[in-house]
């Protein structure tokens, strides 16, 4: 009888609480459908807005803003892709002449310095790259400081440099394919000699042409304290690119020619060595009743399985990669932000997309079919990864180690001037067009012209 007069006694107060129960049911279902509204929205348009200008070399990213741009609605990007040759000269003029449109601009390592000395790019630092800093490959990271360690770019992919193989024809001539023993066989300059007269007396070209070490030349700095530094090891490096072209051990095939990319898919003519293989007809004329050859090695950075991607043909799963006589790299494309950019924070969040969000980062290894990553989290998580077209391979885990080998403290602003100077005197002596003694000492006369802070003692 309790419940039942509490019950009757009670129920117009029982309605009104049941409605006001049911309104706030549905204010807070209607709340909840906003909120969820809300976060789908933020969620689609990764609560970023504005909009960005890029100023590349690489069409990599204009991929990478097209993928970007995907992923946040609310962001516009306008990529322009400027030719290696021009990219400095036309983004200096842009930017210290007051364009300050460009948000993000690039540059290779040998066109950062003069950018950073010009005040061109942003301190990153001070964006924060420090959050992720210790994730990322050394030498990376140091190609894209300033003179005083300032972080004023940085890259989203590494170079470090080996000797491209055919497993084949290694197993044929020295009964073993495996990177580790072939390394061996490129393991110094005098070995590399010896690998070549081995090659040839089985009935191959070592290399397609002799210029395939250039970039792992020399493990020494060419200026130390502001003099000149020609260690004995760069004239061994001399001694071998003549070697290597007077004694027939390659096709002569300049790198980057046609007869160059016809050697990775398998027999090339032996060419003569004044053949001009930049004229179609040159090359043809000289191929027409030569001997021919197979092609053992080339010489390139991680880049280089793009290159070998689109060429070996039928020598596809032939191949492998290993170490040279000293460590190098060559090329990458370093990001920053144009100081006169006005939209410095969402460059900064596009950057940080590229270089260290480990689904971007894996997004691209796919993407690229190649590219090696700087994100040192997404290479230990690919380090086991095997790749078919190398033996089964694991590329990953290979050029991270190469990458870890290289001193960057080695690489000085005249390496490029002082290395083109000392390759012509190479080709001099190995042309004939002069004796050694000469094409050296035209040598330290074009640094001392060229570089005269520099002090040369011959």
């Amino acid at each position: 009888m309790v419940v039942s007069m509490v019950g009757c006694g009670n129920s117009d107060n029982n309605d009104a609480k049941d409605t006001k129960a049911e309104t706030k049911a549905a204010e807070t279902k209607a709340a909840d459908d906003t909120k969820e509204a809300d976060d789908t929205k933020e969620a689609e348009e990764g609560g970023l807005e504005g909009s960005l200008v890029i100023w590349t070399l690489a069409k990599d990213l204009e991929t990478m803003a097209a993928k970007f741009v995907e992923e946040n609605p609310g962001v516009t990007i306008d990529t322009t892709i400027i030719e290696p040759a021009d990219y400095v000269s036309k983004t200096m003029t842009a930017i210290l002449g007051g364009d300050d449109t460009i948000d993000i601009i690039v540059g290779e390592p040998q066109m950062l310095q003069p950018m950073f000395e010009a005040g061109m790019f942003e301190d990153l630092t001070a964006m924060g790259c420090d959050e992720f800093a210790d994730d990322m490959v050394d030498y990376m990271l140091e190609v894209g400081q300033d003179e005083d360690g300032v972080q004023r770019a940085i890259s989203y992919q590494i170079c470090p440099s080996g000797f491209y193989y055919r497993r084949d024809i290694a197993q044929e001539v020295f009964g073993y394919d495996d990177p580790e023993s072939v390394g061996e066989l490129f393991s110094s300059y005098d070995k590399i000699l010896e690998t070549a007269q081995t090659l040839k007396d089985a009935g191959y070209a070592i290399f397609a042409s002799d210029g395939e070490l250039g970039y792992m030349s020399g493990d020494s700095a060419w200026v130390i304290d502001g003099e000149l530094n020609v260690d004995q090891a760069r004239y061994d490096y001399m001694d071998l690119c003549v070697d290597l072209y007077q004694g027939g051990y390659t096709t002569y095939a300049s790198a980057w020619s046609s007869p160059w990319y016809a050697a990775m898919a398998g027999e090339v003519a032996y060419l003569k060595p004044d053949t001009n293989v930049w004229d179609a007809d040159a090359v043809a004329e000289a191929s027409e009743g030569a001997d021919t050859t197979e092609v053992f090695a080339f010489g390139l950075p991680s880049w280089g399985v793009l290159t070998m991607r689109d060429n070996y043909g039928d020598t596809r799963g032939s191949w492998g990669i290993c170490s040279g006589p000293s460590y190098g790299f060559g090329g990458g494309t370093w990001l920053g932000i144009s100081t006169a950019s006005h939209n410095k924070d969402l460059a900064w969040e596009f950057i940080k997309w590229v270089v260290a969000d480990i689904d971007t980062v894996n997004w691209w290894i796919k993407t690229s079919e190649g590219d090696i990553p700087a994100y040192i989290p997404a290479l230990e998580a690919h380090a086991d990864d095997e790749n078919e077209v190398y033996g089964g391979q694991k590329l990953f885990q290979f050029w991270l180690e190469q990458a870890e080998g290289i001193d960057y403290s080695k690489v000085t602003q005249y390496d490029t001037a002082i290395g083109d100077a000392w390759s012509e005197a190479i080709n001099t002596i190995k042309t004939e067009a002069g004796t050694k003694e000469e094409a050296i000492a035209t040598f330290y006369d074009t640094v001392a012209s060229t570089y005269p802070e520099i002090t040369i003692n011959k």
